[in-house]
């Protein structure tokens, strides 16, 4: 007998560590033992293994077997470390070569008939092994679409077991009878087989939005700057439909950030099986009753990435903002400012990217007819008051346009001209998102909404005081607060890519300060 060794990987939020498994097989009473501090469904697996191999036709060892998951201090959770302990304690037991599994990681959750089912977060599991310098990788065969966006790294498919440990033996596959449609358990997880909306939409004409001028103007100034909006209107007149069209003006993920977005949908579980790259920014928009650990992240043991994480580089749509929880809105907070969430809990932290666009959408009062429309308002004014109210002051600090959507009038029903389409705004967003890479070439930021305002306030990017007067005066008289200034400046740069202007002009500035103040003077 020798010492089996092999590699997985566990998650700590998006962020990936290679484990070394290492067997032991000694001599005494027949026992199977699992170290490492696994969690309650890793510490399932010798179960799982012992099941597997048997009805695999592969004999596991009569004597006692000790694995250790190295090192051990890292904490271990999940199904998807199966595969590697039984490689290794079949590697431990000759029954395959004991050298061939060492220095692969083998990723996959094995089930009692010996299938090799498919796991969440394959993709940054498989990155994190690419950094540790791992270049092989044995992976679900329903998986392997995803493994293989991962350049550097050669995968294997493994279907079932025997088959597994047949390559390894070089001998003939020996994989069990399974149907085409029966082999991953994508169908067993409501997450995966549900909707992926939030993966991909079907695309939205913006022609179909009817008048609101201003609005739509306003999304397209959000769309060019990735700036976050605020649409504040009567029930019925565009808010929803509007924000639902953002996502087509948008442009295609490069290839560095369609790498994130799709490791996150691979760690939440709602990227389909066989999919690449997800190059289309994603839509997110959770129902009001979310929870905290569903907006945000969070849950029971090892933290899941919420809707905030689901929404990166795209767009998190809040309709009928005020009806969230509270707590939900004030924890947007911090991934508005960083782009990041970090989730403590008391075995540790879990860090999920969440630079997303936000949209909110909602009603003027509860009845939603305090709008001027001609129909009577219903609620009190301390209904009203404290209805808007809950979207606190710092959170409207942090979003770039706030937007008065009016009812639509008859006239404007009648006599409209044909809006323009989705694609022909969104060839000039791409126009200025194209002048904003050039300008922050050589930097972190992408777009305007990325530099932060003090690169804005001095050198070479800073604006003349006589273009900067309106929003110098607002600040001087408290009504503009240095956040609210900086947003300003870089939604000003926004109208100005899309003017074709080198930098803003006053009219610029004022613009963007009244695209802000609208909600407020509403």
């Amino acid at each position: 007998m020798a010492l089996g060794r092999t590699r997985c990987v566990t998650l700590s939020g998006i962020d990936g560590h290679v484990v070394d498994v290492e067997a032991d097989v000694a001599s005494g009473l027949p026992a199977f033992t699992v170290t490492g501090l696994p969690d309650a469904s890793l510490g399932e697996a010798r179960d799982r293994v012992r099941a597997a191999c048997h009805n695999s036709e592969v004999a596991l060892p009569p004597r006692r077997i000790t694995v250790n998951l190295s090192p051990a201090s890292l904490r271990k959770a999940g199904t998807s470390f199966d595969v590697a302990i039984a490689v290794a304690v079949l590697a431990a037991g000759d029954v395959i070569p004991h050298r061939a599994p060492e220095g692969v990681v083998h990723l996959g959750e094995l089930g009692l008939d010996g299938r090799v089912r498919a796991v969440r977060g394959v993709l940054p599991m498989v990155l994190a092994a690419a950094r540790a310098g791992v270049r092989r990788v044995v992976v679900p065969m329903a998986n392997v679409a995803e493994a293989s966006l991962v350049t550097d790294v050669e995968v294997f498919g493994a279907r079932t077991l025997a088959g597994l440990v047949a390559a390894y033996r070089g001998e003939p596959a020996l994989d069990l009878d399974v149907p085409e449609d029966d082999r991953s358990d994508d169908h067993d997880d409501p997450v995966r087989s549900g909707t992926v909306a939030d993966v991909e939409t079907a695309p939205l004409d913006l022609a179909d939005v009817v008048g609101q001028v201003e609005a739509r103007h306003a999304l397209e100034v959000a769309a060019a700057g990735r700036h976050h909006l605020f649409l504040l209107g009567p029930p019925g007149a565009g808010k929803t439909m509007l924000a639902a069209r953002l996502p087509g003006l948008l442009p295609d993920l490069d290839d560095a950030s369609a790498l994130e977005v799709t490791a996150v949908h691979s760690l939440a579980g709602a990227l389909p099986a066989g999919r690449g790259l997800v190059v289309r920014p994603p839509f997110v928009d959770p129902h009001h009753t979310s929870s905290p650990a569903a907006v945000v992240g969070g849950g029971s043991g090892v933290p899941r990435p919420g809707a905030a994480s689901r929404a990166h580089r795209g767009v998190l749509f809040l309709d009928e903002a005020p009806e969230f929880d509270v707590r939900v809105l004030d924890a947007l907070r911090q991934p508005l400012e960083n782009g990041e969430l970090v989730i403590h809990r008391a075995a540790g932290h879990a860090r999920y990217p969440a630079r997303f666009q936000l949209v909110m959408a909602a009603n003027p009062c509860p009845c939603g007819n305090a709008s001027g429309k001609g129909i009577d308002c219903t609620c009190t004014p301390i209904a009203r008051r404290r209805y808007l109210h809950r979207l606190s002051g710092p959170l409207l600090d942090r979003v770039d346009l706030q937007v008065q959507v009016l009812p639509v009038t008859r006239a404007v029903l009648a006599g409209a001209e044909a809006p323009e389409p989705t694609e022909r705004v969104a060839g000039r967003v791409r126009e200025a998102r194209a002048a904003q890479a050039t300008r922050w070439a050589g930097t972190s930021w992408r777009v305007n909404a990325e530099v932060p305002g003090h690169e804005l306030r001095r050198g070479g990017w800073r604006l003349p005081p006589a273009t900067t007067r309106t929003i110098d005066a607002a600040i001087e008289r408290g009504t503009l607060t240095v956040r609210g200034y900086d947003r300003v400046l870089r939604t000003a740069w926004t109208l100005a890519d899309l003017g074709g202007r080198d930098r803003p002009a006053r009219d610029d500035v004022e613009q963007a300060a009244a695209l802000r103040q609208h909600q407020a003077a509403a």
